[in-house]
């Protein structure tokens, strides 16, 4: 049984992650960096809603690409919680987008630690392969603008304070 646990979680990981390396290898995609438009996406929500970035113009969207696999990422979303907790105020959204094809570990664990900030499903990875998501998990910070400011692959203990920095810069900008 833990065989088939652990192909299972490896051919998660590989399905995840084919659309994106597939693209970044075929030289259509341009590395995401900051000052560049955010790439354009509509998803549905956990809860139903359908959200349009282009439409959050004025806001601080903080996107945040993961995975139910991937450690850090489970370390990060109570952080990523926190962040929605104290900026939310102030204009600043913070949005979860799972990458899994399948979807409902993903759906157990956000229900399981209480999330309640949007949390979207990428099952086709067109929103990852926009934005270049090369790791788990991927952080991107989009000003009121509507630009990339930040980028941040991987989580360590610590990012918080490099996020809470981003998003009080942008906040007085």
């Amino acid at each position: 049984m833990k065989i088939h646990s652990t192909f299972k979680k490896i051919k998660l990981i590989a399905a995840s992650l084919a659309l994106p390396l597939a693209l970044l290898l075929s030289g259509h995609v341009q590395a995401l960096s900051a000052a560049q438009a955010a790439p354009d996406f509509t998803l549905k929500s956990m809860a139903g809603g359908n959200f349009n970035l282009a439409e959050q113009r004025g806001n601080i969207i903080i996107i945040n690409f993961w995975a139910s696999w991937c450690g850090p990422c489970r370390i990060e979303m109570p952080v990523l919680q926190e962040l929605h907790n104290k900026y939310q105020d102030l204009g600043v959204a913070v949005w979860g987008v799972n990458v899994e094809q399948e979807n409902q570990a993903g759906r157990d664990y956000i229900a399981e630690i209480g999330v309640d900030f949007p949390v979207f499903f990428d099952a086709s990875n067109t929103v990852s392969a926009a934005y270049q998501v090369e790791a788990m998990p991927t952080t991107v910070i989009v000003d009121r603008h509507g630009k990339v400011r930040h980028v941040f692959r991987g989580y360590k203990k610590g990012y918080e304070k490099k996020y809470a920095k981003a998003i009080k810069q942008l906040i007085r900008e």
